[in-house]
């Protein structure tokens, strides 16, 4: 996970366990399942985000997407707008590939940055383009959260040396995210 991304992680306890969740993920049989508040009204209630991911040549720390296979790793990630808001969503993101950043990049490539993210689009610079009282309402509430709003809420995945048999790992959404949806309701209609 990103620093600032909370929830489920996977941490392999052997070497053959490392292995076993390795060929997984190389096989793209991993499920996986984010949740993020997102700046914006989205065009569409549900797709797919696809591109090639490059690291940026002004800044090698930040990485973009670029529709040519010429340039970095191809990533796909899916996506369900769970709950459409006037200035902001909850989105449900369903990466297919594991790049670094990837829902991140994604999310802010389509104009929707993770709220909180300063790296791609979604911090106090995206609080800039509204009216000085949402302004200064949004950019309190940036402060206040203190990282950008992405989870990883769930992970799905074959047991090993279980005969097949696969198991769902949750991590509930911490109370801050919770409480930061809650209090950015204010200014809704």
């Amino acid at each position: 996970l990103d620093a600032d991304t909370s929830g489920v992680m996977l941490v392999a306890k052997t070497n053959d366990a490392h292995s076993w969740l390795g060929r997984q993920f190389k096989e793209r049989s991993v499920n996986k399942t984010y949740v993020s508040i997102t700046w914006g009204k989205w065009k569409n209630q549900s797709g797919k985000i696809e591109g090639w991911i490059s690291r940026r040549k002004s800044d090698p720390t930040t990485y973009q997407l670029n529709a040519s296979d010429q340039y970095g790793k191809h990533s796909l990630t899916n996506y369900l707008v769970e709950k459409q808001y006037d200035y902001f969503a909850r989105v449900l993101f369903y990466p297919i590939t594991g790049r670094t950043h990837q829902i991140r990049i994604h999310s802010s490539h389509l104009g929707h940055p993770v709220f909180g993210d300063q790296r791609y689009g979604g911090g106090k610079n995206k609080c800039k383009g509204f009216q000085p009282d949402l302004n200064k309402f949004y950019s309190e509430k940036l402060d206040k959260f203190g990282r950008h709003a992405l989870h990883a809420l769930s992970i799905e995945f074959e047991l090993y040396k279980n005969n097949g048999k696969k198991i769902k790992l949750d991590a509930p959404i911490p109370n801050e995210f919770v409480d930061l949806e809650k209090s950015m309701l204010v200014y809704e209609t």
